[in-house]
């Protein structure tokens, strides 16, 4: 028995399983005393996983569509919010205290640029 079985399979190792499964169908006369080693048992127990794997890939694709939508209202919501911002620019001004309400530095807010010195022919 595997020591950690709350980690996945690698895909190799399921592989080999399916493998090993088709392997021990063909042997003649195959019949363990623990009746939870049979033919059938495997086999349905295999079925199973399958079953799992493919209701796993369906929920991560709905999961995908669904982060998709998400995605998509989440850049309408936000360029909705910057036209309404660029709105309060152009109806009250860069300069007004609505822009200001807004979480955005009113253009007075900002430092004036100096000119920058420029070197002297000796350095």
């Amino acid at each position: 028995m595997a020591k950690n079985q709350n980690r996945r399979l690698k895909p190799s190792v399921i592989e080999e399983d399916e493998a090993a499964f088709n392997a021990l169908k063909k042997i003649a006369g195959y019949a363990p005393a623990n009746p939870a080693y049979s033919i059938e048992a495997i086999g349905q127990a295999i079925q199973e996983k399958r079953t799992a794997q493919a209701d796993e890939d369906q929920e991560a694709a709905a999961l995908a569509t669904k982060r998709d939508v998400a995605t998509d209202k989440e850049w309408t919501v936000h360029n909705l919010i910057l036209g309404g911002k660029d709105s309060v620019r152009a109806q009250f001004g860069k300069d007004s205290t609505q822009v200001q309400e807004l979480g955005l530095k009113r253009v007075s807010e900002y430092k004036t640029r100096r000119p920058k010195s420029k070197p002297s022919p000796g350095q």
